[in-house]
């Protein structure tokens, strides 16, 4: 394959480049990384329909990274409108070039539980696509705008784009100190319902993204199929989320979000787990 990857000099894409090295790789960058796995890079915004046209050239599949990670990050105008803009301007120039397949990189954050004020919870577990949003920050609101707008390209141009919803992703280190962090706080993890993904994993979904017999504008959540938590995770959801109805039995640190569409449609199952 010929891939844009954008975002490519972030956590997610550097990982999406290595994982790609056996396809012929375009890297959009915000700014000059430095010696880095793409066979070209361009230097844009993704925000930019002419760098993103120029990234573009030859591509026949995207791999979209580029965004603001936090409603933290910026002011909340600009978190919204970066993240949102990226999203339309990469799908838009990529479908009137001819690109039918697409993966953009979503966040189990459309939610809204994790940067959510009110720290509510969500309405029934294991999580699912089906689930309602509870969203109260920009950077909730772009993710879901940007399934809309894949949703929409998917039928402006004919392209199949998977959205894949990560939770907290990193590589081996920084996973353990997040378990370790967690281990002393479990409330704190609460939000996203001690979920993880291993990058190397990630990387190897969004592949899968691009290759898997996919149509339409599906979404999936992925995760580890266990929490970073010790504790049972029955145990954790009535002590965090009490109250909330579980549709299944969620056995030992079984992690309370629904897997089963990325292993049944993508053939994806997490392979990097920590202890």
């Amino acid at each position: 394959m010929r891939v844009l990857v954008t975002g490519a000099a972030g956590r997610l894409g550097s990982a999406v480049l290595a994982e790609l090295a056996e396809h012929q790789v375009t890297a959009l960058v915000a700014r000059d990384p430095g010696p880095i796995a793409a066979e070209r890079v361009v230097v844009g915004d993704a925000r930019d329909p002419a760098a993103v046209r120029a990234a573009l050239e030859g591509a026949d599949a995207v791999v979209h990274t580029a965004a603001l990670a936090s409603p933290e990050v910026a002011a909340p105008e600009v978190v919204f409108a970066a993240n949102t803009q990226a999203t339309f301007v990469v799908l838009n120039e990529a479908g009137g070039q001819g690109v039918r397949r697409a993966v953009i990189a979503g966040s189990l954050s459309i939610t809204g539980l994790p940067f959510a004020r009110s720290r509510p919870s969500p309405a029934y577990l294991p999580l699912d696509v089906h689930a309602p949003p509870l969203i109260e920050d920009p950077y909730a609101l772009s993710k879901q705008v940007d399934e809309a707008t894949a949703a929409m390209m998917g039928r402006r141009h004919g392209m199949t784009v998977a959205t894949l919803r990560f939770p907290f992703l990193g590589d081996r280190a920084r996973l353990a100190a997040r378990a370790a962090m967690l281990a002393g706080n479990p409330a704190a993890g609460a939000a996203d319902l001690w979920s993880y993904l291993d990058l190397r994993d990630a990387a190897r979904a969004c592949l899968l993204g691009l290759t898997a017999p996919l149509e339409g504008t599906p979404a999936f959540y992925l995760a580890a199929p266990e929490t970073l938590m010790s504790t049972p995770t029955r145990e954790l959801i009535a002590t965090y989320h009490p109250g909330v109805p579980c549709r299944a039995e969620l056995p030992g640190r079984t992690v309370a979000i629904d897997l089963e569409p990325a292993r049944r449609v993508l053939g994806f199952t997490a392979e990097e787990l920590l202890p």
